[in-house]
């Protein structure tokens, strides 16, 4: 890796060094995700809320996505720093967190969520934007740091999976104020170093977005994760109510981790031998197909195995693809408002809106309906990339 390349790569800091301290806080980022999307939903209905009610808190999770990364980003362009906002976002998001110890009634804990996922929220994409910055010429290499994201996922998901099925799912706040501990700390391994001020002439933010594949990659983006919702709110749900053992879930859903680990290990080989467009497109048509095994096919385990297997496109492959150009499309003073407008637009705006829309679908027609708007939804996204994203 280059010498010059990021706040964190100077010659004292070996790629090696780079690299284990950046996938530390990847892994414990992602862990409090796999806590987060399998089993909240479940300690809700634990606390006897409604499907709607449900989908109102998991919506407010990710709703916060719209404002706050676009807050940070442009914070974070404006000093030149990303990982000092980082550590006060990660370190509030971990006193926020202390209200799921406290609150049990919906509107207390409404509002803990909303400023939980308010800061949480707000330091992924400045993390990601000083990742890119420490790889310079070697962005194919981004892979190789992100998979141990995954890797946390598949760590909590399989571990809380085991502490709900032989203790109780009321342990899950502890859980998760203990994976966000981690994750502040974490991010005191890497440092700013000098700030990073962009000087060189380039077109201004609003003019980037007018451009057709950018705003294509960005609408698109917000279909594929709004049809997601259901699936992150209710997949686990579902198959309880279908007789699977907690156990089972949990596996699955590592499973789903696991494929996206695949993708995220042969990345820079993907990049280099098929067009990124093709790429969105495949991964697009194969989330379309997964939706629909989901809605008609969730009683047999055969069919879920390989349901959990196209994770590696839907989420993998897609998010992979649509990342590199993120980071093309956004330069210099732009970078960090770019990946942040990016995760504003898709696991914000979408997975809210794709979280809401899935509380009121699976009260009125259960699975089927729920999973069928997701497919109409990627549909229409697999038409918006084809004629745009390039």
């Amino acid at each position: 890796m280059p010498a010059n390349k990021g706040a964190d790569s100077s010659p004292h800091h070996s790629y090696k060094t780079v690299y284990s301290r950046l996938s530390m806080h990847y892994f414990f980022y992602f862990a409090v995700l796999g806590a987060l999307l399998p089993y909240l939903g479940l300690y809700f209905q634990s606390l006897a809320f409604t499907p709607v009610e449900i989908g109102q808190l998991m919506g407010v999770l990710l709703a916060t996505k719209v404002i706050a990364p676009n807050l940070w980003g442009w914070l974070a362009d404006r000093s030149g720093l990303s990982i000092k906002w980082v550590r006060l976002a990660t370190g509030l998001t971990l006193v926020s967190g202390l209200g799921l110890l406290v609150f049990e009634s919906f509107w207390p804990l409404l509002l803990t969520i909303l400023f939980f996922s308010f800061f949480w929220h707000a330091s992924l994409p400045q993390f990601e934007s000083y990742t890119f910055g420490c790889l310079g010429d070697e962005k194919h290499r981004y892979g190789e740091i992100r998979l141990w994201g995954s890797v946390g996922f598949i760590f909590a998901v399989l571990a809380i999976g085991w502490q709900i099925e032989h203790f109780s799912v009321a342990w899950l706040p502890w859980d998760l104020l203990g994976l966000m501990l981690a994750v502040w700390l974490t991010a005191y391994l890497v440092s700013d170093g000098k700030p990073k001020f962009h000087l060189e002439q380039s077109s201004g933010f609003g003019d980037i977005l007018k451009q057709t594949k950018v705003w294509h990659l960005l609408v698109v983006a917000f279909l594929v994760q709004l049809s997601h919702g259901v699936y992150y709110a209710f997949f686990t749900i579902h198959l309880s109510e279908l007789g699977y053992d907690k156990t089972t879930i949990a596996w699955l859903w590592a499973l789903g981790v696991i494929a996206e680990i695949g993708v995220f290990f042969y990345m820079a080989r993907l990049f280099k031998a098929y067009a990124v467009r093709l790429l969105i497109l495949i991964s697009v048509a194969l989330t379309f197909i997964r939706w629909l095994m989901n809605a008609y096919l969730a009683s047999s385990l055969e069919w879920m195995l390989i349901a959990q297997l196209l994770h590696a496109a839907s989420f993998g492959l897609f998010h992979a693809a649509a990342i590199h150009l993120v980071d093309d499309y956004f330069r210099g003073r732009h970078h960090g408002k770019g990946q942040a407008i990016f995760a504003a637009s898709s696991h914000g705006l979408g997975g809210a809106i794709g979280m809401l829309m899935a509380g009121y679908a699976w009260s009125f027609g259960h699975a089927q309906l729920a999973y069928g708007l997701s497919a109409l939804f990627v549909a229409i996204a697999f038409v918006l990339a084809y004629r745009g994203v390039r």
